[in-house]
């Protein structure tokens, strides 16, 4: 028979867990808050610094910035402060979520996990540091040789402020997302969902669907694409590399239980 109690008891870790997601999910709202809100406060400075790809890419003296509705550059400032608000919350909140995953875990698999929380950060910044300090200033100054004479009139850049914002975030984000293809591959080959000969047997697909990739997540200039594309092509060997190296280990563990099995018996 079932009884009240009984079912309370079974309710406890449930509610448990939930309340302790609440104040995960609130640290790491009031984490991304105070970011937004100090970022807010520097957007200008940080406005500059996400602009400085495309001053190097004008002449000296010619290049700028325009509006064309009022509200814009608001808007453009309320975007920064939120997107470099999350990037700078960002290593607090995946500790929240790591503190609230962790006690599932045993050690073996918080070991195993710890990498792949290391790696992640800094792959990203990898490819948003490629995409900021290398991609972009090939990019605009790609963009920027269309202008000049056309038809006895003179063709400008003015680019918007708002469209400049949007186009620095895509490539930020698109670099640094797909930076975290190794990770993702890892997790998945150690889930046991892919193994390493079905990647390797499968590597002339990868490539054409690395390529695509580039093409889609990139502004449609050539060499955006092939400079994300080749980093994407080294990271899927190295992926296969590590993967190697993870059979292996696991194995030479493999082995060393079936031995203390069979000396036990």
């Amino acid at each position: 028979m079932f009884e009240i109690d009984d079912l309370d008891e079974s309710r406890a870790p449930l509610l448990d867990h939930l309340i302790e997601l609440r104040a995960r999910i609130i640290r790491s709202l009031l984490a991304l808050a105070i970011g937004f809100g100090v970022c807010f406060y520097f957007a200008d400075e940080i406005l500059g610094f996400l602009v400085s790809p495309l001053k190097q890419a004008f002449p000296d003296g010619e290049g700028q910035l325009i509006f064309t509705k009022l509200p814009e550059v608001f808007f453009v400032e309320l975007k920064v402060g939120l997107f470099a608000g999350f990037m700078i919350s960002f290593p607090l909140i995946a500790n929240q979520l790591w503190a609230f995953v962790a006690p599932g875990l045993y050690a073996r698999e918080k070991k195993a996990f710890l990498p792949f929380l290391i790696a992640t950060p800094v792959l990203f910044l990898g490819g948003a540091a490629l995409a900021y300090f290398v991609v972009m200033p090939t990019a605009f100054a790609f963009f920027l040789g269309f202008g000049g004479e056309a038809g006895g009139m003179q063709v400008q850049a003015l680019p918007s402020a708002g469209e400049y914002l949007s186009l620095v975030m895509q490539f930020i984000l698109a670099f640094g997302l797909t930076f975290l293809l190794p990770v993702l591959l890892l997790l998945l080959h150690r889930a046991g969902i892919i193994t390493r000969a079905q990647l390797a047997g499968a590597r002339r697909y990868v490539i054409v669907g690395i390529f695509a990739t580039s093409a889609i997540v990139t502004p449609p200039d050539p060499g955006s694409q092939v400079i994300l594309a080749l980093p994407l092509l080294l990271l899927f060997e190295i992926s296969l590399l590590l993967m190697r190296l993870q059979e292996r280990k696991v194995e030479a563990e493999r082995a060393a239980d079936k031995a203390e099995q069979a000396a036990a018996e």
